[in-house]
């Protein structure tokens, strides 16, 4: 088999070679090249120390030496290198006490997660294969290294990580690699959240993110993310809806496209509605009120896992408004617009889509046409500039203080106030009739 590594990488492992050490391209680079698939980043490991690596490139930073690793730098690329090492006792389920370094490319392969991440290649010695990486490619399987009690236990993130290679590849986890997972599930607690919102997220932006089912079947969410249990099971007795809440979910999660924001908000939508559930005399089900718990579910579990600021703002505005459904007007757009954010609105019209099509037939043509009418007029107001924040008000602070006006509250509900009255009609923007109205209202 033939790969086709890129030069920066064959320089790195060519000048290696000339200076008699051992080095081949591994890991996740290999894998997705034999895939067909463009590697993210390429690994590379070798017979040199870490000190004799640093000698040989001129840019290199010691991104984690004391485990034999060195980034060499070309321009503004960077490729981690790697000795050979066999890990010492894990005690914390993440990390080795300590760690080995080894001569032998097979002992440094052998301590690998996934017999799909352990193969090395270059184009002297061509595939390194020892532990069936290629059968497993070729059965479409998730399997350990060797025992994978053992592999679990030194690492408990690969628990997850196993969920999400699923994910990504659209491979089954071969049978007891996934009985060591449920076994060792509870090992999860011990990983940071850092690492798990990492994890997660490469899941739910994947080709297929329904997978975070399999994630509950094998008692990954009950540690990681109880609030997904919770949906499960919960039917909806609604001629809006034919599936329970985790189902649908996992529905649209499907039919948005893969951007983290997107996936994370079709993920919390709908996690309020256990808690809002409620079934009246005809036994029907409603679940008033459950955007908003929705929302607050979101932002304490993201705060959990540590996402960012701007992340968290956007996702839960994103969860909170994901039901807001208006007759399509102009003046109802330009309102949301306002409500919702003007950068913000394509994802709100996106996550309203998705969430119509994972529901039942009932009313579902005229709730997509809403929906496209709706997108008709925000770019028509888009294109006409019209005002829908108050930064694009024809007047500001000055130009009401300038009337008279003094800074303060009284200023700011004047401008809210004028807001809204532009917002019913676009044509009233303009400084001569915002004026005229401030004098009139307050008899100036």
């Amino acid at each position: 088999m033939k790969i086709e590594l890129p030069k920066k990488v064959l320089f790195i492992i060519n000048n290696l070679q000339l200076h008699g050490y051992e080095a081949f391209a591994v890991g996740g680079c290999v894998r997705d090249s034999i895939l067909a698939r463009r590697p993210q980043d390429w690994d590379i490991t070798t017979s040199a120390k870490p000190e004799e690596i640093k000698k040989l490139f001129r840019r290199t930073i010691d991104t984690g030496i004391e485990h034999g690793t060195v980034t060499v730098l070309f321009g503004k690329d960077s490729f981690e290198v790697t000795t050979y090492r066999i890990d010492g006792a894990y005690e914390d389920s993440r990390h080795p006490k300590e760690v080995q370094f080894t001569n032998r490319l097979e002992e440094d392969l052998r301590r690998r997660d996934f017999t799909i991440n352990a193969m090395a290649y270059n184009d002297q010695v061509r595939l390194v294969d020892v532990f069936g990486g290629m059968q497993d490619l070729n059965h479409h399987l998730i399997r350990c290294v060797g025992d994978p009690e053992e592999r679990f236990s030194e690492d408990a993130l690969r628990i997850l990580r196993a969920v999400r290679f699923s994910a990504q590849l659209n491979f089954p986890i071969e049978s007891a690699t996934a009985d060591a997972i449920r076994k060792l599930a509870p090992n999860l607690q011990n990983i940071s959240a850092e690492r798990i919102q990492a994890e997660l997220v490469k899941l739910l932006v994947s080709p297929h993110p329904e997978r975070i089912r399999d994630a509950y079947e094998l008692g990954l969410t009950k540690v990681i993310l109880p609030e997904w249990d919770a949906m499960e099971g919960v039917a909806q007795n609604t001629p809006h809806h034919k599936y329970d809440v985790a189902e649908h979910t996992l529905r649209a999660l499907k039919n948005v496209k893969r951007d983290k924001i997107l996936r994370l908000t079709m993920l919390f939508h709908d996690m309020g509605k256990p808690m809002m559930k409620t079934t009246d005399e005809n036994g029907r089900d409603h679940f008033r009120g459950h955007a908003l718990v929705s929302e607050e579910l979101a932002r304490s579990i993201m705060h959990r896992l540590k996402f960012d600021n701007e992340t968290i703002r956007t996702v839960t505005k994103l969860v909170c408004y994901h039901d807001y459904r208006v007759e399509a007007t102009p003046k109802n757009v330009r309102r949301a617009m306002n409500r919702i954010g003007v950068e913000l609105f394509p994802y709100y019209l996106a996550a309203r889509l998705a969430d119509v099509k994972a529901q039942s037939p009932y009313q579902k043509r005229e709730k997509i046409e809403n929906i496209v009418e709706m997108r008709r007029l925000y770019q028509e107001i888009i294109k006409k500039q019209e005002c829908v924040t108050l930064r694009q008000l024809a007047v500001g602070g000055r130009e009401l203080m300038d009337l008279g006006m003094k800074p303060g509250r009284e200023l700011g509900s004047m401008l809210s106030e004028l807001l809204e009255y532009v917002l019913d009609d676009p044509a009233r923007n303009d400084k001569e009739i915002l004026c005229a109205y401030v004098k009139n209202k307050l008899n100036l």
